[in-house]
């Protein structure tokens, strides 16, 4: 009886085993459905982002043009000037007093000549009575053309020492912004050593000086010569600015000047802009990024923005590759025109990129297309047999 109830058992036991190995196994899950886009080139601006300077667009050092000592700083330290306004006095009174002896030389010069001339009128009709010889008149002639360059010289001497007395009120040459005075009341100032007494800068309108690349300016000149990107003319470059924060600056600018000659020591090209600065926003010397816009690129790609993925490595992009994998390819991002990135290296024309459903998508793992037809699973295998 013991050996019965033994092998009832292990037949119990076998047909448990047989019933669990007849039950089917839990399906995969499908693939994320995920939404894509096939790149297709597209004209997209030509932007360029280069790093620049802002420069004052008229620069100029007062400096001392007499001998003498400052009595006084008329203007006011870091206001705006007119060309003309008066900025600094310098001590008169010497070159007043060398004024006034030039005007007396000039005056005892004119009355020689005068009576030079007096001579001469008095000698002519004499020598034609020959009351005089001749060789009298002529010294008559030479003393009166003597005395007419005596004049000349004294006046010459005259309006030189005028425009020295008028260097002792130095003015603006040029309107613009003044800076700090260089020198104070009761300094001494020379010719001889150019003494500095202060600056002037023009800041409306205002430049951005940067440069380019020579490399990336002969592969432009190549597009452009080829076809593919269409340039307006240098005056109508248009230029935007972002400031050290990362905030446009409002006013657009445009391209002014191209250097036709490459740095040795850099290998760059250099270039400037000019932008309208009627609040004085921008600053002699503030560091900015100015992006230039050099025309149309026909052969442009860009995709939506919420399709790009950036971090520390950079920014990247999934990619569908064959049997529907999802890769994820690093790219190169241009500038942002509305809600797409234009990218300008690691995408080609045919690329199909996710657009929707990244944070359901794996690298290296299947995804299923939105709209595609799904591909017919296997059969389920047959139960076994008890």
């Amino acid at each position: 009886m013991f050996a019965r109830l033994k092998i009832g058992a292990s037949a119990a036991a076998l047909a448990f085993l047989l019933a669990a190995c007849a039950k089917e196994a839990p399906p995969a899950p499908p693939p994320p459905e995920v939404e894509v886009m096939t790149i297709q080139p597209t004209a997209v601006a030509h932007v360029v982002e280069l790093p620049g300077r802002v420069a004052a667009i008229r620069t100029a050092e007062v400096r001392a043009r007499v001998d003498g000592i400052v009595e006084r700083r008329v203007y006011e330290e870091g206001t705006d000037v007119r060309a003309g306004q008066l900025l600094f006095r310098i001590d008169p009174r010497e070159r007043r007093a060398d004024y006034e002896a030039a005007i007396a030389t000039l005056r005892r010069s004119e009355a020689t000549a005068r009576n030079a001339a007096q001579v001469v009128s008095r000698y002519q009709p004499l020598v034609g009575q020959q009351a005089i010889s001749k060789q009298e008149y002529d010294a008559a002639v030479a003393q009166q053309r003597s005395g007419q360059a005596d004049v000349a010289n004294a006046r010459a001497q005259a309006d030189r020492a005028r425009l020295t007395l008028n260097y002792t009120n130095v003015v603006a040459p040029i309107s613009g912004r003044v800076g700090r005075a260089e020198v104070t009341e009761g300094a001494l100032v020379s010719t001889a050593n150019a003494t500095l007494l202060t600056r002037i800068e023009q800041l409306d309108p205002i430049y951005v000086n940067f440069s380019q690349s020579s490399a990336d300016l002969m592969q432009l000149r190549r597009d452009i010569a080829a076809g593919a990107v269409k340039t307006p003319n240098m005056n109508r470059v248009r230029v935007t600015l972002l400031l050290e924060d990362g905030t446009p600056y409002g006013p657009a600018g445009h391209l002014n000047f191209l250097d036709m000659s490459v740095d040795e020591s850099t290998g760059t090209v250099s270039l400037r802009a000019e932008f309208p600065n009627p609040n004085r926003y921008l600053l002699p010397g503030q560091f900015v990024r100015a992006k230039v816009q050099g025309g149309v690129d026909s052969r442009g790609i860009t995709v939506p923005q919420r399709a790009v993925q950036i971090g520390p490595k950079g920014a990247s992009v999934l990619v569908i590759g064959q049997n529907n994998i999802a890769t994820a390819r690093p790219i190169r991002l241009g500038d942002l025109q509305g809600g797409n990135w234009v990218v300008t290296d690691g995408l080609r024309a045919g690329d199909r990129v996710i657009v929707n459903g990244l944070q359901k998508a794996q690298p290296g793992a299947p995804v299923r297309i939105a709209g595609a037809k799904p591909t017919a699973a296997a059969p389920a295998a047959a139960p076994a047999q008890r």
